[in-house]
């Protein structure tokens, strides 16, 4: 790529803090990275490789912020971990061989049913709740299927990942958002390793919004823990709604 304007870095590391802030609470940073990325003239596969390597900064940053706050557990996050990643590789290869249409039907409805879950749903809020799966069980579900979902299309995995913290093991909106990072950090490595070994990833960019990104994250999973559910209730709403119309849209 061709040497970017001092602006267009100052815009990159904006938007990086922004995406990050956003990805932290609710997901959806790629709502607000992706058309800047693609604005900038890199090819569409090259914006989505670079999106999960400033991405993968803030997660883990997130996920960082939360472990050190006591709201993620060690208990099955392991196993859940490993069956994402697993999951997001499987994922990110099938991609490669097949048609990922079907989903621009599909993907809208859940996104929609996502949001009147967390919108009408009384079980949602600071309160644990009953558990319904163990937590072995809840990683092959949950871990390796969302997993294997964001390696192959992507849109509101992180939001799927709370919503199943909540609905099968009953945690918290905060517990669940905190869980949720954790498990999003890992298909976002996974697929960035795909990407990068093909060749992909603008590391300059990548690696600029990665550093904007840390903060933003950080800013956002404190937000979250001091908030809770009246923070991440609504804007994980808002975010699949309006990731919806975008689909449809496009």
């Amino acid at each position: 790529m061709e040497l970017l304007s001092a602006e267009l870095l100052v815009l990159l590391f904006i938007v990086g803090f922004c995406a990050g802030l956003l990805d932290a609470i609710a997901g959806g940073g790629g709502l607000i990275a992706l058309p800047v990325l693609l604005g900038t003239g890199m090819s569409p596969v090259e914006a989505l490789g670079t999106n999960k390597l400033q991405g993968s900064f803030g997660t883990t940053a997130a996920a960082a912020h939360f472990f050190r706050h006591g709201q993620i557990e060690t208990d099955g996050a392991v196993f859940a971990v490993l069956c994402t990643f697993a999951g997001a590789i499987l994922g990110s290869l099938a991609v490669q061989i097949s048609d990922p249409a079907f989903l621009n039907t599909l993907i809208p409805l859940l996104l929609i049913a996502n949001a009147l879950y967390f919108l009408l749903s009384p079980r949602i809020g600071d309160i644990e709740r009953h558990r319904r799966i163990g937590l072995y069980s809840f990683a092959l579900l949950a871990g390796t299927g969302i997993g294997f979902y964001d390696g192959y299309f992507g849109p509101g995995a992180g939001s799927f990942f709370a919503l199943a913290y909540v609905a099968l093991l009953g945690y918290s909106m905060t517990r669940a958002t905190a869980h949720s990072k954790l498990l999003n950090m890992t298909s976002n490595l996974a697929a960035l390793l795909l990407f990068a070994v093909n060749g992909y990833v603008v590391w300059q960019i990548g690696l600029l919004m990665g550093a904007a990104q840390v903060l933003g994250a950080t800013a956002g999973a404190h937000l979250v823990i001091r908030r809770g559910a009246a923070l991440v209730r609504p804007l994980i709403v808002i975010v699949c709604l309006v990731m919806t119309i975008k689909l449809l849209w496009s």
